[in-house]
């Protein structure tokens, strides 16, 4: 998720909006770390407790191997890293730059045709709404890649598009907001499917059938406790549309899970009256809205015309990527909030998604289906709707709990003034707080090891306004925490967990142990390939920039690293251009292409300068490089020189 610059003003989403008394995680691991001092160098968490192997290769192996130049393949006890590749440097050019052995191809920019003959992209955003809906999205975020057939070389790539950069998206910027532009920005937003092939040792878009876009006016449905026709969904208008599509997931059943983050930036009014109630208030709709004004130019948006139109987002909406004339479907089971990410996981049968709350202050959720979800599918349900949403409390002993959000127990009883679940799942932040969960600093994405089953969630950064899940105060460029479900049972209701690594730079922080092959700050994106390696994606484009320090220059541009969680052994992969943020991984079955998103290159920062509509390019025309065009966000496909596996 970025910190995200709308035309010349900024999302202050990493601000928290949590009035609630709840414990931060900061205090718990303030007391944690004094009990059991479990962060050793400050780097990545000592050999205790339940992990059992010695986590401070960041600190420890790999920084030595990183100083004095020696064995890439740092080794901790009797396991041998995980990476096989030379590490690249940091790096402050407008540039994609990979290992010695690997290609980094352009894939699908914002803009790309659908197919063959669509509108072609014009660099001077002249496109229209109707050519852009036809078009390749912006701003790319999570994706995933479906394969067809055995060999896995051809296969469907469903990527979202988080957000729009009027800048960029409009020939004159955003001075002047009107009912084309706001269609045009809807246009940009949501998803796109698209069939890829592999021809020789290239990747190209191809048409298909199944490629379509989802866009913030596709007509969409509701599913579960919260159904389409609920009091609070009824607005001017039918329902239609997904928005701030940020993270995603996968199902066991072959579809695509998509999470609508930051929805609150689209709404606002110049009604002078209009005060936000106690709900708007938790989720940050204001007055003015975040940026986009959209609200002067078409009342959708407007939250005192039409309040009820804000209760369609903030849910997780599940694609048929394989049925291009399916509705999507918002499954409120999973709740309604700041959707960072869904990773699903199977564990006993059962589905379960885990997905954070990208605010500052928030929380982590976990939602479990009530049976095996094959035995709900074959009986014509959704395991996406029958189940059991959690929150997530830490203790300071290093144990944790998921408090159930059911109507009826704890304190969301009618006596508490709460209706029904529909009405926890609407007010699933107030229900949260109620249960007493444990403020995060900006939990972000989620992933789940596929040796072990434990999981593992990005705390991008913390600027002092609310929870810190960091042992600094400010926490500016964040960490990654970890835990494991009792008995490894991801349906279990109790976990352990402990620091995994502790980002940031030595010269800003002491504590930080973390060497020139590895410095990285504000991790964002997780995802694992096969093998148990952990890939990490940073957001330090505007998340830490912004934030007064003395080490932005070791760190550089946003990168893409890989970690071996059994060695400690972290080495960066990745570097994107100036001014971007690395998102969206996704990997084919074979592990010989990795597929990342370089979001917004050039994007206005306290570092680059703001881009104005008379001078576009002001950071990064990345990736055309046409002194008359624009930045790009762009797919982008790496695989090894000779064909092997990536990461070895």
């Amino acid at each position: 998720m970025s910190e995200a610059f709308v035309g010349s003003r900024v999302d202050h989403d990493d601000h928290s909006s949590n009035p609630s008394e709840n414990e931060a995680f900061q205090d718990v691991l303030e007391r944690r770390l004094t009990r059991r001092g479990i962060l050793r160098s400050g780097g990545v968490v000592a050999a205790a407790g339940f992990f059992g192997t010695a986590m401070n290769g960041t600190a420890d192996a790999a920084t030595k191997a990183a100083g004095a130049g020696g064995d890439r393949a740092a080794s901790a006890g009797k396991h041998r890293s995980l990476l096989g590749f030379k590490a690249v440097p940091t790096s402050t050019a407008d540039a994609v730059s990979v290992p010695e052995g690997y290609t980094a191809q352009v894939l699908i920019p914002w803009g790309t045709p659908l197919r063959s003959g669509g509108p072609a992209w014009k660099k001077d955003a002249s496109n229209t709404a109707a050519e852009q809906e036809q078009q390749i999205g912006m701003h790319h975020d999570g994706m995933h890649y479906f394969p067809l057939g055995h060999d896995g070389n051809t296969g469907l790539l469903a990527v979202n598009h988080e957000y729009v950069d009027t800048t960029l998206l409009y020939p004159d910027g955003s001075a002047t907001m009107t009912q084309a532009k706001v269609d045009k920005g809807m246009a940009a937003h949501g998803v796109s499917v698209i069939k890829i092939s592999k021809h020789g040792d290239r990747w190209q878009p191809a048409d298909s059938k199944y490629n379509r876009r989802v866009t913030g006016n596709t007509p969409v449905d509701f599913s579960g406790p919260v159904r389409a026709d609920h009091p609070a969904l009824k607005a001017k208008g039918p329902a239609k549309g997904t928005i701030n599509n940020c993270s995603s997931g996968y199902t066991p059943w072959g579809t695509y899970v998509t999470c609508e983050e930051n929805w609150n930036n689209y709404f606002g009014t110049t009604d002078a009256s209009w005060t936000p109630d106690a709900e708007q208030k938790r989720y940050g709709v204001v007055k003015e809205g975040g940026g986009y004004n959209y609200h002067l130019a078409d009342p959708r948006f407007d939250i005192a015309v039409n309040p009820n139109e804000a209760n369609r987002f903030g849910w997780v909406v599940e694609i048929d990527p394989f049925n291009p004339r399916s509705t999507p479907t918002k499954r409120t089971a999973l709740g309604r909030f700041k959707h960072e990410s869904a990773t699903v996981t199977e564990s006993r049968g059962r589905v379960v998604v885990y997905t954070g709350d990208d605010q500052d202050g928030e929380y982590v959720y976990k939602y479990v289906s009530s049976e095996p979800w094959r035995k709900l599918k074959a009986r014509g349900k959704s395991p996406l709707d029958h189940g059991t949403l959690y929150v997530a409390k830490f203790n300071d002993d290093g144990s944790g709990t998921w408090l159930p959000l059911t109507f009826g127990k704890g304190p969301l009883t009618a006596a508490n003034g709460w209706k029904d679940q529909a009405d926890v799942l609407l007010r699933t932040r107030t229900a949260a707080d109620a249960l007493g969960a444990t403020k995060l600093d900006r939990a972000e994405w989620a992933a789940v090891n596929p040796t072990n089953q434990d999981v593992y969630l990005s705390l991008t950064n913390g600027v002092g306004n609310g929870g810190k899940i960091n042992p600094r105060k400010p926490n500016r460029y964040g960490h990654i925490i970890r835990w494991r479900e009792k008995h490894g049972d991801n349906t279990a209701l109790t976990f352990d967990w402990d620091i995994f690594v502790l980002a940031g730079d030595p010269a800003y922080d002491p504590q930080v142990k973390l060497g020139p092959d590895n410095i990285f700050g504000s991790p964002d994106g997780l995802g694992f390939d096969k093998a148990g390696r952990l890939w990490i994606e940073t957001d330090i484009s505007n998340s830490s920039q912004n934030m007064p320090s003395k080490g932005y220059d070791h760190i550089a541009n946003c990168a893409l690293l890989a970690a071996d969680p059994r060695t400690g052994d972290i080495r960066r992969f990745l570097v994107g251009p100036r001014g971007c943020e690395i998102t969206g991984f996704t990997i084919t079955p074979d592990q010989r292409t990795l597929f990342i998103n370089i979001q917004h290159p050039g994007e206005a920062s306290a570092s680059w300068g703001a881009p104005t509509p008379d001078n576009p390019r002001a950071v990064s025309n990345w990736p055309d490089f046409d002194p008359a065009g624009r930045a790009r966000s762009a797919t982008i496909a790496i695989r090894r020189e000779d064909g092997g596996v990536i990461g070895t």
